[in-house]
């Protein structure tokens, strides 16, 4: 099985690119360390290589470094050097290949999806080769390769990376068997992927991998059971397949077959499944998707992400697999909000799909030991079935069939294990106050009588409650944006009817309830829904409970700060128990809803409003963090508080940023933002300052604003990398805002561009009028994002191409400019390069004519294969010669009404002359009133010699007509011309001193 076939891509490039992405920071280092091998070794023998290289890594780690991963990038890149360079990479590395390992994993975790196609077999090739050599670590590399194989993926690109893997395990089987981690992760990534590999032409490598399965379970059974009760999921799942029939068969009815240490199957499902195995199946790129949409759900993006997520992974019909790996990945390796679990669980899937998906979110129940499993594994289900019983009683109604009927089906000899595992796992849900009680979900009026009752003799213990109407009550008091978000989420549960009107409904209720919050700011619709926090209050021991009542019960500011700052005093004790946290969050975010209810900023902006505006109770958090030394170990606490709090309230972050730049206290501490970000879920900036600055463009766009110079001064490492955030602003600013912060650029308070990164962020967002005003706002040199105008459609794009076009005209032409103006594609309704070109033949008809004369030389009977593709703008252009004498025409005729006299000027006259000489028949004739021109030009050289226009002085290639021009001088017209322009056809023999004069451009 073969890789995709090889796309031609420059020679020596490691990572599929685009023409407007920015240079990869790691590909250019590898290329740079290339360039220092190749320095040292060009023209020398093979030994004189050898020993040159050694000299040079024998000087220093840093040399040493250089020299190891230029071999390395060589081996990616050039398969033909690449047994002499790995053979040299491990006569010279002094450090075991530690540098090579460690970059090789770090471009299997962060660059693989990105490797063009030859670097990523050559990467399957180093890898056997390391492992061939023993290297140590190499175990380490492998496992991180398997974790590429996607799950669900039946592609040729993955389908080849697993079989290829795969042969390496089964070639070096002695060298596998050495590594107990390694057996067990391979086998539990092949144990998963057999299942997708059924259809009839992947058979045999279904068959190899079954294989190498049993070879391993059989030989090295004690290595496998590490895996844990997941060992068993995947069998169940294969259990078909007639070797793995048998081998079941031993696993239930003959244990010591398999080994003499294993007692039976209820030794492997009473053991947690190590979450090291449950991320092994999903791709780091997965994996990454996956936390970050875990980490913000509540934001109310959710969709967005999801949706993607849903085409990206889950669109096809072999990708329903994957489903599974997912929900055990939530489970036990994150833990999520309720809504993405509901959400993600319960997409539109097949019967066994689904099936298959709520043994994965039931799993850990089923031999739940409170004493060495985690809560966080139980808890995403229970959760699924309480948030869905409003919004989809039907969801919650099948899990909880599933459960009922998962008791006596799973495995009938241990059905009383079982049993007790649910029921562990029900008591540990109600100890930990997940849940406070299990009535409203067991006997809820909207589950069928079948499944209460069902229920009720299932689980007699849970199905008795103290004041029934409490407990209704709670089921009712779920708060308003708790319920939002499940709505959002559960797009796509059932057949498309029902979730049209659901959704629909939903999206009505959802706009109404976002516009009462932010527009009609009625405190008696407050008073009608009073913040209810006695789900929470009894996890609060008895004084800090005292002061969350007595918050509570006061009314006035004043007193809700004393009472806030006695809070904080009593979290930083050193006695505070903070498993306490999370429920004292909950009250707080219950108490606190009406502060992150319409607008922060004050209408007028004074030193005292701001000042004003951030004396609310929840800002005494941010006050203390202020005043606090870093040294300071109650720091940790409170930014763990607010880690907390932004779980239940994300928008606490935006809130943070306001704090941090409203008050004058504050000032210069914005980097107690960064470690707010680092302490929360997500425990990322970037990706904190998104969501964050989001929710603020959602909420308040003069906030976004306001805090736009700050944020940008103050991270523009995570800011000007990416138009993320450029992309919020745009989308939302009007035209006052637009001009105040076209104002903050030009004073110097904000900067939202830098030359390094500016192409890819304009070439995203071409649409927006207001991201061109405010880069011309910048002083960033035109020539900078040129390359650009060849990308720009004059029906697309007309606000890029109007404000390019009144920016060009003010600037002296250049050679790239000309360029780059030329290669626009011609037609007849876009004026771009003629009114431009006009206009400099107006302005700067000397510089012009030499550029377009250049130009037409360059690209005189130039095959485009054979122009050098090193620098950015020759690998952007596109021009052609009939392009370039298509664009002046239209300008000739332009200019036919007018008494400009660009067309008399000697070099476009000796360049059309030479275009003439050598063009075909079609091309003359197209341009026969361009070319007669040149007649012309041609018929007055041989005439006497005369003065023809005179040129300015400054212009040294517009001396005397007659007189041709040195080689010196045509050389340097064309210095940028393609490398290999070593002849041109000459003029006719007739016209000895015009082609004289053009002839030695080409030289």
């Amino acid at each position: 099985m073969e890789p995709a076939p090889v796309k031609a891509k420059p020679q020596g490039r490691l990572l599929v690119s685009t023409p407007l992405d920015a240079k990869d920071e790691l590909e250019e280092r590898l290329e740079r360390c290339v360039g220092i091998v190749q320095s040292l070794t060009n023209g020398l023998s093979e030994r004189e290589a050898n020993d040159a290289l050694t000299a040079n890594v024998c000087k220093g780690p840093q040399q040493h470094e250089e020299v190891c991963l230029g071999l390395f990038s060589l081996v990616l890149t050039e398969p033909t050097q690449a047994q002499r360079c790995y053979r040299d990479l491990t006569l010279l590395n002094r450090d075991g290949m530690n540098v090579v390992l460690v970059k090789i994993n770090q471009i299997l975790m962060e660059k693989f999806l990105k490797l063009q196609d030859v670097p990523r077999t050559q990467m399957v090739w180093l890898v056997r080769e390391l492992v061939k050599s023993a290297v140590m670590g190499a175990d380490g590399v492998v496992m991180t390769l398997l974790k590429q194989i996607a799950g669900g993926d039946i592609s040729t690109k993955n389908l080849w990376l697993a079989e290829n893997v795969l042969d390496i395990l089964l070639e070096q089987k002695e060298w596998v068997l050495k590594s107990g981690m390694l057996i067990a992760m391979s086998v539990y990534s092949y144990l998963r992927l057999i299942v997708d590999h059924g259809a009839p032409n992947l058979l045999p490598l279904r068959q190899k991998e079954v294989d190498f399965c049993i070879s391993m379970l059989r030989e090295k059974f004690m290595e496998c059971l590490i895996m844990g009760r997941d060992l068993v999921r995947l069998l169940q799942n294969v259990a078909r397949i007639p070797e793995m029939e048998s081998l079941w068969r031993d696993l239930l009815h003959n244990p010591q077959v398999l080994s003499p240490q294993f007692t039976g199957v209820l030794q492997l499902l009473t053991a947690r499944t190590s979450r090291k195995f449950l991320a092994c199946r999903l791709t780091p790129d997965m994996e990454t998707k996956l936390l970050f949409m875990t980490s913000r759900v509540r934001f109310g993006q959710q969709k967005r992400y999801q949706d993607w997520f849903q085409k990206q992974y889950l669109s096809t019909a072999e990708s329903q697999s994957l489903r599974c790996d997912l929900i055990r990945y939530i489970c036990g390796v994150v833990h999520p909000s309720n809504e993405v679990l509901s959400s993600d669980i319960l997409p539109r899937w097949s019967n066994v799909a689904a099936s298959n998906a709520k043994l994965a979110l039931f799993y850990d129940w089923l031999f739940f030991n409170p004493e060495k499993d985690s809560i966080m594994n139980i808890e995403p289900a229970i959760l699924v079935m309480h948030h869905s019983m409003k919004p989809h009683p039907a969801i919650t109604a099948t899990l909880l069939d599933f459960m009922c009927r998962i008791i006596p089906h799973f495995f009938p000899p241990l059905e009383s294990q079982v049993r007790q595992g649910v029921c562990n796992s029900l008591t540990f849900i109600m100890e930990k106050r997940v849940l406070a009680h299990l009535l409203p979900l067991f006997d809820n009026p909207k589950l069928d009588r079948e499944l209460r009752s069902m229920l009720r003799e299932r689980f007699p213990e849970f199905c008795s409650s103290p004041s029934p109407p409490t407990e209704v009550k709670m089921e009712e008091a779920v708060s308003l944006e708790m319920d939002n978000h499940v709505l959002d989420k559960e797009e796509g549960c059932y057949d498309n009817t029902e979730a049209a009107f659901s959704d629909d409904e939903e999206e009505i209720s959802n706009k109404g309830k976002k516009r009462e919050f932010r527009f009609q700011p009625i405190k008696e619709a407050v008073v009608e829904e009073p913040a209810d926090i006695t789900p929470w209050l009894d996890q609060l021991d008895d004084t800090m409970k005292e002061k969350v009542l007595q918050l509570q019960k006061s009314s006035d500011t004043e007193t809700q700060c004393e009472v806030m700052q006695e809070i904080v005093d009593l979290i930083l004790e050193e006695d505070f128990d903070t498993e306490q946290m999370s429920a004292l969050a909950s009250c707080l975010s219950e108490l606190f809803k009406d502060h992150f209810r319409g607008d922060v900023l004050p209408e007028e902006i004074t030193e005292e409003s701001l000042e004003e505006s951030i004396c609310k109770p929840v800002c005494l958090l941010f006050r203390n963090l202020v005043t606090m030394q870093e040294d300071n170990s109650g720091l940790s606490v409170l930014l763990e508080m607010l880690a907390e709090l932004y779980q239940k309230q994300p928008k606490i972050g935006y809130h943070l940023l306001y704090y941090l730049k409203a008050s004058t206290a504050a000032n210069g501490k914005m980097v107690l933002y960064e470690m707010f970000a680092q302490a929360t879920a997500l425990g990322d900036l970037h990706t904190c300052l998104m969501m964050d600055m989001k929710a603020c463009q959602e909420d308040d766009i003069r906030l976004l604003c306001y805090l736009t110079p700050s944020i940008y001064s103050e991270f523009p490492d995570e800011t000007l990398r990416s138009g993320e955030l450029l992309n919020m602003i745009v989308a939302v600013i009007d035209s006052t805002q637009l001009q105040e912060l076209m104002c903050h650029v030009m004073m110097g308070n904000l900067v939202m561009f830098r030359k390094d990164s500016v192409l890819n962020i304009l070439s995203k967002n071409l649409f927006s009028y207001s991201t061109w005003q405010l880069f011309l706002a910048h002083s960033i040199p035109l020539e900078t994002i040129i390359p650009i105008l060849q990308h720009l459609k004059y029906k697309e794009h007309p606000e890029a191409l109007s404000c390019l076009l009144l920016q060009l005209r003010r600037e002296k032409p250049s050679e790239e400019m000309v360029k780059m103006v030329l290669s626009r594609p011609c037609h007849p309704d876009d004026h771009f390069t003629t009114s431009l070109l006009r206009h400099w033949a107006a302005k700067y008809d000397d510089t012009l004519s030499e550029h377009i004369k250049a130009q037409l030389i360059k690209n005189n009977n130039q095959p485009r294969k054979r122009q050098s593709l090193r620098s950015s703008s020759s690998k952007l252009a596109q021009l052609t010669l009939e392009q370039i004498l298509e664009h002046m025409d239209n300008l000739r005729l332009s200019l036919s009404n007018t008494k400009n006299n660009f067309f008399a000027q000697t070099p476009i006259l000796q360049a059309l002359q030479h275009v003439q000489a050598s063009c075909d028949e079609a091309h003359k004739m197209r341009f026969s009133d361009l070319f007669a021109l040149a007649e012309e030009y041609e018929d007055s050289q041989a005439k006497p010699p005369k003065s023809r226009r005179k040129a300015p002085a400054s212009s040294p290639r517009s001396r005397k007509g007659p007189a041709p021009p040195t080689n010196n001088e045509e050389e340097s017209a064309s210095s940028s011309a393609s490398e290999e322009e070593d002849s041109k056809p000459k003029a006719p023999k007739r016209k000895r001193k015009g082609s004289s004069a053009v002839g030695s451009d080409s030289d």
